[in-house]
């Protein structure tokens, strides 16, 4: 597996685009979006895991117009400055920064075949709106907050999608969960999956006041396995 930053220039400036290459050099693009606490350890963590099954990876920094760089804990006190930080957070710019990403992505050599995207929390959100805007070839969407409010644009993904919830979420309270729920009923692009006994963020290993391993487990081989099926790589 290779690294490297790229940079991509939006209207009011440039943000980097980090990104991870399979040992072959070349296969399908993923655009990975961020948690709240930036591109930290978990998001290095899974984007290698991924690069490692043949894609080529690329997670946007996302917080670049407000502290570029940006990485907090996951502790009590680094959950309340992410917080804080995000009050300030363009979500619509998020969106259109993840557009350029996977704009950046097509034009890349590495990448063959097509494009998904996987997004946790904050980037759950954004990459379930970037489809409705942007032609993917796979979407994953974990515990986004905004996808309960946004459910009347799911006409508008054309693409295979795969929404992920806790079912004993904090933040998303399981009421919200089943608006989801029925508006995914009866389309046939859309897999719906909720981790009853799990909270929110459980997929992640590197946040204990969050991460449930069974759930996790769990979700993740789901998760590979429709990536598998809708955008296949070779290790």
């Amino acid at each position: 597996m290779h690294t490297r930053t790229d940079q991509v220039t939006a209207h009011d400036g440039s943000f980097d685009v980090h990104l991870w290459l399979p040992d072959s050099g070349t296969g399908p693009g993923i655009l990975l979006v961020q948690e709240i606490y930036g591109v930290g350890p978990y998001i290095e963590k899974v984007a290698t895991e991924l690069a490692s099954r043949g894609y080529v990876v690329a997670a946007p920094d996302l917080f670049w117009r407000l502290h570029p760089h940006w990485q907090a804990e996951h502790t009590p006190e680094g959950t309340k400055a992410a917080i804080e930080l995000v009050g300030g957070f363009d979500f619509a710019q998020g969106v259109a920064d993840c557009a350029l990403t996977v704009a950046h992505l097509r034009s890349l050599p590495e990448v063959s075949g097509g494009i998904g995207a996987l997004g946790f929390c904050l980037g759950g959100s954004i990459d379930y709106l970037l489809a409705t805007q942007v032609e993917l070839d796979a979407v994953l969407s974990f515990y986004g907050s905004a996808v309960p409010d946004a459910t009347g644009l799911m006409d508008r993904v054309a693409a295979p999608l795969l929404l992920v919830f806790g079912g004993s979420d904090p933040y998303i309270a399981r009421e919200r969960v089943a608006v989801v729920e029925q508006a995914a009923e009866g389309r046939p692009n859309v897999v719906m999956h909720v981790e009853e006994e799990a909270g929110h963020a459980f997929h992640n290993s590197e946040a204990p006041m969050f991460h449930h391993p069974e759930a996790a487990e769990r979700t993740w081989e789901l998760a590979l396995a429709f990536l598998g099926e809708h955008l296949p790589a070779r290790p």
